[in-house]
């Protein structure tokens, strides 16, 4: 089942995220440039945190590695230039501060 969600703008009013909606085969695939095929090694808490976005969402794991590698860009970009990024785990809980890892 696809998640949706909501990103804090420069202000820390909540907007909502790109939602998913309908069969992956209607979903946009942007980009429009060339491919680039590349090889990766994942470690086995990458490997099961792909098959679970893959389970989760339908979205195959070329679609799911596309996306995390901009999400990852965006949170790096942000970092680089001074911002943070926070998060809230459940509707009831706090905003926590995004630590990143690997």
């Amino acid at each position: 089942m696809p998640r949706s969600g909501a990103v804090l703008d420069q202000a820390g009013e909540a907007r909502p995220t790109d939602q998913r909606r309908g069969p992956r085969d209607e979903r946009g695939h942007g980009g429009g440039g060339p491919l680039e095929r590349v090889t990766v090694n994942l470690i086995a808490r990458a490997s099961r945190a792909l098959e679970r976005v893959s389970a989760l969402t339908g979205d195959s794991k070329t679609d799911i590695i596309n996306r995390a590698l901009q999400v990852y860009d965006y949170l790096e970009d942000v970092s680089a230039n001074g911002g943070a990024i926070y998060v809230r785990e459940t509707k009831d809980s706090d905003l926590q501060l995004l630590k990143m890892f690997l």
